[in-house]
């Protein structure tokens, strides 16, 4: 399973386990889906975040 498919699942886990029922648990659940999906594409390395890190603009020295 790719990272990206594994994060995206472990954020659906973790919205339906966090809140059950209701709209507010529709939108809980999309939002940590999405937030899963991203964090496994950074992990594959097909997104970038280096930019939106504090001190990633930085040359090691």
């Amino acid at each position: 399973m790719r990272p990206s498919t594994l994060g995206l699942v472990v954020g659906l886990i973790l919205g339906v386990a966090g809140a059950f029922g209701g709209f507010g648990a529709f939108v809980l659940v999309a939002v940590l889906g999405a937030i899963g999906f991203i964090v496994g594409k950074a992990v594959e390395g097909q997104i970038d975040v280096s930019s939106y890190l504090p001190g990633a603009d930085r040359t090691r020295r």
